[in-house]
């Protein structure tokens, strides 16, 4: 018999949008296109960048600056399960069906 596992996967809240990465710029800085249409540079903070390595076509959690539109923090990276999890139960927007 098979038991099955649940797994808590993180969502956006509030103020934070689903993100692809699609250009790495060097010095922590990615360029992110976000689920609402806008393309941001991406910040990586430290937290991040000493765990984690993102890739182009990453799906990312951005929360983009309130003082500055084009700008965004990369708060979480995804791996490619989860963004297949993400997919099947439909939690993502259908530009980002490509998981």
């Amino acid at each position: 018999m098979v038991e099955e596992q649940y797994v808590r996967i993180r969502l956006p809240r509030k103020g934070e949008v689903f993100g692809i990465a699609d250009q790495l710029l060097g010095a922590s800085r990615i360029r992110v296109v976000c689920a609402d249409g806008k393309s941001r540079m991406g910040r990586i903070p430290g937290k991040i960048r000493k765990r984690l390595w993102i890739r182009t076509g990453d799906l990312l959690i951005v929360k983009p600056w309130s003082f500055q539109d084009a700008k965004s923090d990369i708060v979480w990276r995804y791996t490619k399960t989860q963004a297949a999890n993400l997919r099947r139960k439909r939690l993502l927007p259908k530009d980002f069906d490509m998981f």
